[in-house]
């Protein structure tokens, strides 16, 4: 009788690299998780060494495989990763140079090129997704430009997802949906962009071919498996962008659904009933794409910093050698502070303005700040400007035909641990949020994935009628909902235009100073 078969899920993001191996339920039996390694050399500057990544992969595979007694029955697998961010590299596979982050801002010169040589709207019709710093492209054109000895050498570019695949199989393939972040990808061809790549300057042969997610790419090499534990006999396939792989694990496949996936960054995730093509889109800050499975097109509001903003904010209560208060200590206390938090309301800004407003220069925000608020209160404000930025970016997405109202919100992430924010986050949002207790989600995604390329399943409808894992629903406190509504409507919507003159003011007069000064 054939062993049962096991899955692998690899998760490269922001703030963690995680391994999970699953069975084919979706059950985890065994995980393991290290610290992403990143430089942060200067203010609004991040970057991976790509050897780190593989090494960090590599950890912990071995260490999740290492907890099974059968890492042999191990059948698939495929990675979700961080997107935007991209490794150059030479004709043997070494990085020629950083992998820079995807929330790296460096590439402001670029982005200003962008638009005075492509436009932003014609960006924008092709792209779907609108011209911010973040993307691929203003990063290789920031090497191109500043890194010519660099550039030289490159001859192919991986993002992070394909990178890891291609150390595991020896095989190049990137998926529509991390294809989606690069600034490069025509979604309404599926295809690379002549257009797009010939005007910047990027070689066409530079980029892997494209390939819907669950794509073979071929089995474990021998050098992989003796730095991973997988076998030789599991078959590596096309992951994914990380969002998009948890909305995989989570079922969100059809228009009528939100997954709203909590990490350090947080998606408001529609899948739309055709790409939005009105340009004002756009220039909202709104960025479509192709899902891993199917031929949906999605799209994308959210926040850049949301579980960042509560690290953030838990750091602040401490001195320079002191442990901060634990997460449980300061939820705690912010639970027992009354809803609305004394009148004080947080724009969570911390890198740049969420949709629907496009603009880097923004910042965060305190506004109704008395002597009565205490670390309860600043700290519970900071959960509700999370909560209220994602009904905004959420409330703008509709005004557009192709996005319909979400009769169901999911959610996942561990941002979904935070029992006090995800009250809030229903509170506000008016309708109960259904919480997927899956372990893992993202990387779930991405086992799934693997597990339809190596032939577990036969495509992605098995895959989710075989999962099995609970979710439970968080409704709305209805005594709150009036008062919050109130706040949302009279105080929150009102709150980035009225400052945003001030933090475009703030952010020049540093700018003008030059990086010392912003260290110092």
């Amino acid at each position: 009788m054939p062993s049962a078969p096991l899955l692998a899920g690899l998760d490269v993001g922001t703030t963690s690299v995680k391994a999970v191996v699953y069975d084919r339920a979706g059950h985890a039996l065994s995980r393991a998780s290290v610290p992403t390694p990143t430089h942060t050399p200067r203010p609004g500057w991040a970057s991976y060494d790509a050897i780190e990544l593989w090494d960090a992969s590599c950890t912990v595979l071995r260490e999740a495989l290492a907890a099974i007694p059968n890492p042999e029955n191990v059948r698939g697998i495929a990675v979700a990763s961080v997107g935007e961010a991209v490794t150059p590299l030479d004709a043997q596979g070494n990085p020629t140079g950083e992998t820079i982050a995807w929330y790296d801002t460096r590439t402001w010169p670029q982005v200003e090129w962008l638009d005075r040589q492509i436009g932003k709207d014609r960006l924008f019709a092709i792209t779907g997704v609108s011209l911010q710093p973040i993307f691929s492209l203003p990063k290789l054109l920031w090497l191109q430009q500043e890194r010519p000895d660099e550039w030289a050498r490159t001859t192919k570019v991986h993002f992070v997802a394909d990178y890891i695949a291609w150390r595991l199989s020896g095989e190049s393939l990137t998926d529509y949906s991390l294809a989606s972040r690069t600034l490069m990808f025509d979604l309404h061809r599926h295809a690379w962009s002549h257009e797009i790549l010939d005007a910047s300057g990027i070689g066409r042969g530079m980029l892997a071919p494209l390939a819907p997610g669950g794509t073979p790419l071929g089995p474990v090499t021998p050098a992989a498996s003796a730095a991973t534990g997988l076998p030789t006999t599991c078959i590596v396939s096309t992951g994914g962008h990380d969002h998009v792989c948890g909305a995989v694990a989570a079922g969100v496949t059809r228009p009528g659904q939100m997954l709203n996936s909590l990490g350090t960054a947080e998606a408001v995730f529609l899948p739309l009933v055709a790409p939005m093509v009105d340009p004002a889109a756009g220039r909202e800050g709104f960025a479509q794409g192709a899902h891993v499975v199917g031929d949906l097109a999605y799209c994308f509001g959210g926040l850049y910093t949301s579980g960042a903003c509560v690290t953030w904010a838990r750091n602040l209560f401490s001195g320079p050698d002191e442990q901060p208060p634990s997460y449980e200590t300061l939820f705690a206390e912010a639970a027992a502070a009354p809803a609305g938090s004394l009148g004080t309301v947080f724009l969570p800004h911390l890198r740049l303005a969420n949709p629907p407003y496009d603009d880097p220069r923004s910042r965060g925000t305190f506004v109704g700040l008395s002597a009565d608020v205490g670390r309860g209160a600043l700290m519970r404000s900071v959960i509700e400007g999370i909560a209220f930025e994602t009904r905004a970016s959420y409330e703008a997405l509709l005004r557009y035909p192709e996005a319909l109202p979400a009769t169901d919100i999911v959610a996942i992430g561990g941002g979904t641990k935070n029992d006090l924010l995800m009250r809030i986050k229903a509170t506000v949002m008016g309708q109960p949020i259904t919480v997927v207790e899956a372990e893992e989600a993202t990387a779930l995604g991405a086992a799934v994935l693997g597990g339809i390329g190596a032939g577990v399943y036969r495509d992605a409808d098995e895959a989710l009628h075989s999962l099995a894992y609970g979710r439970r629903s968080v409704e709305p406190v209805a005594e709150d909902v009036a008062m919050y509504d109130a706040v949302y409507e009279q105080v929150y919507k009102p709150l980035y235009p009225t400052v945003r003159t001030l933090s475009h003011a703030s952010v020049d007069i540093q700018r003008e100073r030059g990086p010392a000064a912003a260290r110092g």
